[in-house]
């Protein structure tokens, strides 16, 4: 039975620890707790679902599927090879205007069908690209603005991490998210692309044209790039290229065709991009360092998911989800005025916390109502990754900008300029939340022929 004292309480004490800095996880467990005392009354049934909801969790093997890929994205940039393809890119489109920033695109687009995370790939990348356009004198807010922007791909191209979260919350197909967001993510590709060939059209000096000459190999070596990289061997290329895309491809291949899980795919996945390390020459320390990173940054999601799972049993006892649907359904509202109230409270948290943190405060309640209101699941859930994502980009929190700003050695490029040379992506994103909306079978389209 639906109790509005109770449910505005849980609500309020949700938002009230978020907003006074506790810690996600923490803030989901506690209100969790005082919600499901409330309704029951007793703490036997307060700890028998905590006890329940903890070990279904451990028994449920759609969790190792985060860590497993993240090891995945570890083992393979660490080889080096996303540094030999990104080469070979920018060797490759040498009379295309702005080649080095549509490098750092593909770049990007690469390397988020084996990272997918957003963070990972600005942290590679601005250390990848920043120095060889800085080198190239590059409009240095033009040049971080592609890195941050292109960036997140990352959580849109399969396998995603945020995808991973969005199908354990809602109980969707992993595969079917992954084939989702494929074309998606080749669409806000192909728009970042076309946005920086138009600049730099417009725009010249922006990507160092008739500027004057300065010492390339000196300003590489600066920015910790290596140049000995500039011109690769055939034969390393092809490796990297050959091993990078074969792993893309078995993994992913597999589990859209059901050859195997998403599970047994992400281990398969590890492993094989453990051999392409090792052929590559990752030595034993890079081989720890990568375990160690990946522990730091999954363990953390764990315990986001598990309190997740305990918040989303305390939105059922109580009844807030159904409540919260069955107002806007009632409330004579449009469909796509629904949505856009969803995308605005997703772009105002996102200035504010993280993206899986917004996930897990948000998706629970706001999936059904989208779905009362006949909005495809899948289409849905790639707007809200986009969307969500695209708070990464925006002020104050802006995590994907601090994680370029960190990554590159330049003192004379402050944060503020990095997120106005972010901004343009952020409405090119914004584009492509609409096409979306409009368009749903750029979503949908691959998973309903494949699965």
């Amino acid at each position: 039975m639906f109790d509005f004292g109770t449910a505005a309480l849980i609500i309020t004490l949700l938002m009230g620890l978020v907003l006074l800095g506790v810690h996600v996880a923490v803030a989901l467990g506690v209100t969790s707790l005082v919600g499901i005392y409330l309704v029951t009354g007793k703490m036997r049934i307060v700890e028998a679902t905590i006890s329940s909801t903890a070990a279904e969790a451990l028994r449920d093997f759609t969790f190792a599927v985060i860590p497993l890929f993240m090891l995945m994205g570890e083992f393979i940039g660490r080889s080096g090879a996303i540094t030999d393809i990104y080469v070979a890119i920018n060797r490759g489109l040498k009379k295309i205007p702005a080649r080095l920033a549509i490098a750092t695109v593909l770049g990007n687009t690469v390397f988020s069908f084996v990272t997918g995370v957003s963070i990972a790939s600005a942290a590679a990348f601005s250390r990848i690209a920043y120095p060889e356009m800085k080198a190239h004198n590059y409009d240095r807010g033009f040049s971080l603005g592609a890195i941050a922007g292109s960036s997140c791909l990352g959580m849109l191209i399969p396998p995603s991490v945020l995808m991973i979260v969005w199908g354990i919350l809602t109980e969707q197909s992993i595969g079917r998210l992954f084939l989702a967001g494929v074309l998606p993510g080749i669409l806000l590709a192909s728009l970042f692309m076309l946005y920086i060939v138009v600049r730099a059209l417009m725009k010249p000096e922006l990507v160092g044209e008739g500027a004057a000459h300065v010492d390339h190999e000196a300003i590489r070596v600066e920015n910790g790039f290596d140049s000995s990289t500039v011109d690769l061997p055939a034969g390393q290329v092809l490796v990297s290229m050959l091993g990078v895309f074969g792993i893309v491809g078995a993994v992913l291949g597999g589990i859209w065709f059901g050859l195997f899980t998403p599970t047994e795919g992400a281990g398969a996945g590890a492993a094989l991009a453990l051999a392409l390390a090792v052929i590559k020459g990752m030595r034993w320390r890079t081989f720890i360092d990568a375990i160690y990173s990946v522990g730091k940054t999954a363990a953390p999601i764990m315990i986001l998911l598990f309190a997740a799972a305990l918040y989303s049993r305390t939105l059922a006892m109580t009844g807030v989800t159904s409540a919260i649907r069955e107002y806007f359904v009632s409330s004579g509202l449009e469909p796509f005025a629904v949505l856009a109230i969803i995308i605005l409270i997703w772009f105002i948290l996102g200035m504010l916390i993280d993206s899986i943190s917004i996930m897990l405060l948000t998706v629970p309640i706001v999936e059904p109502v989208a779905i009362a209101f006949g909005f495809d699941q899948l289409a849905f859930a790639i707007v809200g990754i986009i969307a969500i994502e695209a708070g990464l980009l925006t002020p104050p929190f802006g995590l994907l900008v601090y994680t370029v700003k960190a990554a590159i050695n330049d003192e004379e490029v402050g944060v503020q300029r990095i997120f106005y040379a972010s901004i343009p992506y952020w409405f090119v994103m914004l584009f492509a939340v609409l096409l979306i909306v409009m368009f749903p079978g750029i979503a949908n389209w691959l998973p309903n022929l494949l699965m």
